[in-house]
């Protein structure tokens, strides 16, 4: 027990090197000397006049903080954890391995957290993701499936310390859903969801076939990220379709059960967005507006068009030849990645939300080829 404390000591030891290696990738120095700039500005008389930019600035000093806050608590949790081992391996009390070691899978997982929040580089991965859910052809069976995943991400983000809001909800004919879109709040909450964005792929045998036999179902998890600006995105009234319905579905007694909720059609590209957890119908439509004008965007620069009139309604197929992740029941369990390779055969891990392996994957492979 003794030999163990002391290899965790030695590798407590060597992670010293990570950790200032990690400093030096987060620049930790640098942003030491920026802070005093930053906050020097919100001293000036005319820092709140301007509501868009301050706010821009308290964002970035407190993202500021947060890394090297993080970073150093990290350093520290390091530097106690080598004193606890040396003083047990002095005492020769071995009652302390079991802690040690655990202290030492901890630092081992935040210090590859804070590496891959290096990664999240894009213009819009600190922004907050709107995520939605659809089935592919299957009925009930696809339908289940798409509640499966809209219960593994959000899972995901309150173990993450994501804060998740239902925005629309549309119940399945006999089970699951016809439509889901939520909203996760965070820092960094698109940088890592938007490696979920596509088609995920379902073997399992169907609890709703009598015969007990295999069904291959689609669903597809779509990722976009909330844009600060979209008022200025114009649309047309002749080009939308509004329509009000009866509000359904997970939001439970938190959804106001009248004819309030909103969705609209977007006609020129096909596009539907809904929403229905806010007090009025006007609240629903200006909501629904806003995420229909941030689709349109989203679209716009993904596919790298100058205006957002030259967006078309391509749709993608939910189906064969088009997932990004397969998941199988039966006869084995295994989730994968056919982007990345990556696999995990817990399955009911991994739709209990523990998709970090997944997330991380993605973005390491993403940044190799930037």
């Amino acid at each position: 027990m003794i030999i163990e404390l002391e290899e965790s000591k030695y590798a407590l030891q060597g992670m010293r090197a990570n950790l200032k290696e990690l400093g030096s990738a987060l620049r930790i120095e640098e942003i030491k000397s920026q802070l005093p700039e930053l906050e020097e500005k919100t001293l000036a008389p005319d820092f709140w006049g301007d509501a868009a930019n301050s706010s821009k600035v308290l964002q970035q000093i407190k993202q500021l903080k947060d890394t090297v806050e993080n970073y150093e608590k990290l350093c520290a949790r390091n530097e106690d954890a080598i004193a606890l081992a040396e003083l047990a391996i002095e005492e020769n009390d071995e009652s302390y391995v079991d802690e040690v070691k655990s202290e030492l899978d901890a630092i081992c997982a935040e210090e590859e957290r804070q590496r891959i929040e290096i990664l999240l580089s894009g213009e819009y991965d600190r922004n907050n993701a709107i995520v939605s859910f659809h089935p592919g052809a299957g009925g009930t069976e696809a339908q289940d499936w798409a509640s499966m995943l809209y219960r593994m991400i959000t899972r995901w983000a309150e173990k993450n310390k994501f804060k998740v809001k239902l925005i629309d909800w549309l119940d399945g004919d006999e089970a699951g859903l016809k439509s889901a879109t939520v909203m996760v709040e965070g820092t960094n909450a698109y940088g890592y969801l938007k490696s979920q964005h596509g088609v995920h792929r379902l073997v399992r045998v169907s609890p709703f076939d009598s015969a007990g036999r295999r069904h291959t179902s689609f669903a597809s998890i779509e990722v976009m990220p909330e844009f600060d600006e979209v008022e200025k995105i114009e649309i047309k009234d002749e080009d939308i379709e509004v329509t009000a319905h009866r509000s359904s579905g997970a939001g439970g007694q938190h959804i106001n059960k009248t004819d309030s909720a909103i969705r609209i059609l977007h006609k020129p590209t096909g596009i539907v967005v809904g929403c229905q957890t806010e007090r009025s119908q006007l609240q629903n439509k200006e909501t629904a507006m806003k995420m229909l004008k941030a689709k349109l965007k989203e679209i716009q620069l993904r596919e790298n068009l100058e205006k957002i009139e030259d967006i078309k309604g391509n749709k993608v197929n939910i189906e064969w030849g088009s997932q990004i992740c397969s998941y199988v029941f039966m006869p084995y369990t295994l989730a994968k990645d056919t982007r990345t390779g990556f696999e995990s055969g817990n399955i009911g891990a991994v739709m209990d939300g523990e998709i970090d392996g997944f997330i991380n994957a993605f973005l390491k492979l993403n940044s190799k080829q930037i």
